[in-house]
């Protein structure tokens, strides 16, 4: 191009930029579009390293969301809690953090898009002539889709932090699910072991009677079978233990072999459920995305500039992105209803959290109650035994009469040595689901 059509470029992008720097931005400020692009600087890359959750958007604004997830805290105290949940967020792949980054730069690209638009234009005539031609286009009047849709990307970040929170107390939930779930195998297990020297004893007892023939062969199977049922149910807690503790080791990052013992939980958790956070971002994002959607039926006013080898031009077009027709109506009623819709999920999810923690509640009373009954049944079953024993060497009893009172203080043992490690699942299962298992900041 010659020196006139240089002249004309710079005339026709002079004229868009003063029209982009007469509109608002983000922040309703006017400035030069120019400025927030940055010409002549790198474009900022994310930092793998940063903290995946920060409550300043890329807008400048403050999401109240991210900043309600920063301030949680989490509710396990130190012990064997703490060093399992710490070796499996150390081992994390984070999944979910990278569709919240992803979320993030989408959202920093949206928070520019009131500035113009520059791209090529190739277009062949009637004559057959290719021209090409520089076109600057920026937006004047949208009626808010813009603004909808920086809403919409900011909401979006919103979801993708929440959905990291659950994700990141899921991992922890399911991580302490397995070391319970071994914990109360070892301690089954670990009844059987003591109250097997007994059962051999009695077992012993019955094959010298036998032999003697004061008792028969079918006393002496009975009481073979009790023993082998105790060691076949003794094989069976150690290798559900060792297989909990084989998946625990698997999503960890450390060894957690010596770690033992339960931690207890405060019971006034005031926290809001994470499912209710997020469907409450979701329903700022709908409402986001209809209030767009609704904006794109209706003309805006956008500035054109081109510039060809033939010159340059500079003009306002005004258009609507969405063309009129027999079904506008209905679409923008549809786009009205999505808010209502919105408003109505977050309500149902509400509802269901709350009757999720209802029934947890409940289920923690009644296995807190069955911890107290048991534990007594199990000592008044331990006390019968005694007494049994004491008159079965005084000739009193008889061996399978000690053996069946045996068993079920064995039973009983069994039933009071798992039921605290129950409570704790429960416990765990309303922290999980109040999303206090991790320090906000943590995650």
């Amino acid at each position: 191009m010659g020196q006139q059509a240089y002249s004309n470029t710079i005339i026709a992008l002079c004229a868009l930029v003063a029209l982009g720097g007469c509109s608002a931005g983000p922040e309703g400020v006017s400035r030069s579009p120019f400025s927030a692009i940055g010409f002549g600087k790198p474009a900022a890359v994310a930092d793998p390293t940063a903290p995946a959750l920060n409550a300043e958007t890329p807008d400048g604004t403050r999401s109240e969301v991210i900043a309600s997830l920063l301030t949680r805290r989490s509710i396990l105290p130190q012990g064997p809690y703490t060093q399992v949940a710490d070796a499996v967020l150390a081992a994390n792949a984070r999944a979910a953090e990278a569709e919240l980054r992803a979320a993030a730069l989408r959202a920093e690209a949206r928070s520019k898009n009131w500035l113009p638009t520059l791209g090529p234009q190739v277009s062949l005539t009637s004559l057959g002539t290719v021209v090409t031609s520089l076109v600057v286009e920026q937006v004047l009047f949208d009626n808010g889709r813009k603004k909808a849709e920086r809403a919409y990307a900011k909401a979006d970040v919103e979801v993708a932090a929440v959905a990291l929170a659950q994700d990141t107390n899921d991992r922890v939930q399911d991580a302490l699910t397995l070391y319970l779930a071994a914990q109360k195998a070892e301690a089954r297990a670990a009844v059987n072991a003591a109250a097997m020297a007994d059962m051999q004893h009695y077992a012993w007892i019955m094959d010298e009677r036998v032999k003697g023939g004061v008792s028969n062969a079918v006393d002496r199977m009975i009481v073979q079978q009790k023993l082998n049922q105790m060691q076949a149910d003794m094989a069976s807690d150690r290798e559900a233990a060792s297989a909990a503790r084989a998946e625990l080791a698997a999503m960890s990052a450390s060894s957690l072999d010596g770690v033992t013992g339960l931690s207890s939980l405060p019971e006034d958790l005031t926290a809001t459920p994470l499912a209710v956070v997020k469907a409450e971002a979701e329903a700022t994002r709908t409402v986001a995305e209809a209030k767009a959607t609704r904006a794109g039926f209706l003309p805006g006013l956008t500035a054109v500039g081109s510039v060809s080898d033939n010159g340059s031009d500079v003009g306002l077009t005004a258009q609507a992105d969405q063309g009129v027709g027999f079904g506008t109506g209905a679409a923008l009623a549809a786009a009205d209803q999505q808010s209502t819709a919105a408003a109505a999920r977050v309500g149902q999810v509400r509802e269901d959290a709350e009757r999720s923690l209802r029934a947890l509640e409940g289920e923690l009373a009644s296995l807190r109650r069955q911890q107290e009954q048991t534990a007594s049944l199990a000592a008044g079953a331990e006390e019968n035994y005694r007494s049994f024993a004491a008159q079965q060497k005084a000739g009193q009893r008889g061996v399978n009469d000690v053996v069946g009172v045996f068993e079920s203080a064995v039973r009983l043992r069994r039933e009071a040595a798992s039921l605290p490690f129950e409570v704790a699942r429960v416990e765990l299962k309303i922290a999980a689901l109040k999303g206090v298992l991790v320090d906000g900041d943590k995650i």
